[in-house]
């Protein structure tokens, strides 16, 4: 498991945008989506919250692993891979209910465990 660096932990704190975060089907299609709802759990673990994945849940369901994607203020893309989990309680679903807005539905957490870190193409 790779454990995101006081380099990438800064940078998440100048993230520009949503973040983009992919998995494929058991074919091997890929399926990307904006997301907004996401926070670092620990240096090795990224919680997306579910507010309307349909492929994504079911991608995440059959095995997919994933990848986040974000750039910065300053243009500098980051990239972590790894395998994703899906929680509709315990310890990760309670943490996304405490920085979800109440008004969107966060059926559950959709949590990265970080394997690759990436700024642009240079793996770190």
């Amino acid at each position: 498991m790779a454990v995101l660096t006081e380099m990438v932990l800064n940078a998440w704190q100048n993230l520009e945008g949503p973040i983009v975060f992919s998995t494929t089907d058991t074919e091997g299609i890929p399926n990307s989506i904006y997301v907004t709802c996401v926070s670092i759990f620990n240096p090795e673990t990224i919680i997306i919250a579910d507010i309307f994945f349909n492929k994504t849940r079911n991608n995440i369901l059959n095995g997919s692993k994933g990848t986040i994607l974000f750039i910065t203020k300053d243009k500098k893309s980051f990239q972590m891979k790894g395998s994703i989990e899906y929680h509709k309680n315990g310890e990760f679903f309670d943490d996304m209910k405490k920085w979800n807005p109440v008004k969107l539905p966060g059926h559950a957490a959709a949590v990265l465990k970080i394997e690759d870190v990436y700024s642009g193409s240079e793996k770190l």
